[in-house]
């Protein structure tokens, strides 16, 4: 069976898939609102400054581990004859939980004070934003896993 790594994970389609899914992230800390948007739009400045191109570079170094947590709503999908965005959404919650322990795990070795600080600030209500970012992201998956 082709995974998602075998997919989405190889040139060209990696990039195609790492631009959308930063368009996505822009996307999603546009949308935030009140006193938690206001946070998350000013961490999110805080870590686009660190570095031109820091985002994508970024989303690019964790597209495999993101594409193995969402393999097994992947295989679900397959098997229950819907797209895997459908899956996804379905999902949502545990989908949430697996990208967000791949990140906890990074933050926590992250080698910028700034980076560890600003995710521990948000971390707390992450959980939530992901969730509420699934449609979006199951739309992405959806668009590149597409065949024909």
């Amino acid at each position: 069976m082709t995974t998602l790594k075998d997919l989405l994970g190889a040139p060209p389609k990696r990039q195609a898939v790492v631009n959308d899914a930063c368009q996505v992230l822009d996307a999603e800390v546009d949308d935030k609102g009140g006193l938690s948007g206001l946070a998350i739009k000013a961490a999110y400045a805080v870590i686009k400054g660190i570095k031109p191109g820091f985002i994508p570079e970024v989303v690019d170094s964790l597209l495999d581990d993101f594409l193995g947590a969402f393999e097994p709503h992947y295989a679900r999908a397959q098997a229950a004859g819907v797209s895997p965005g459908a899956e996804l959404k379905r999902s949502a919650g545990q989908a949430a939980e697996s990208l967000l322990a791949i990140t906890d795990a990074r933050a926590a070795r992250a080698n910028r004070a700034v980076v560890q600080k600003t995710y521990d600030k948000l971390r707390p209500t992450a959980k939530k934003h992901v969730e509420s970012a699934m449609p979006r992201v199951a739309d992405l998956l959806d668009r590149h896993v597409r065949v024909g």
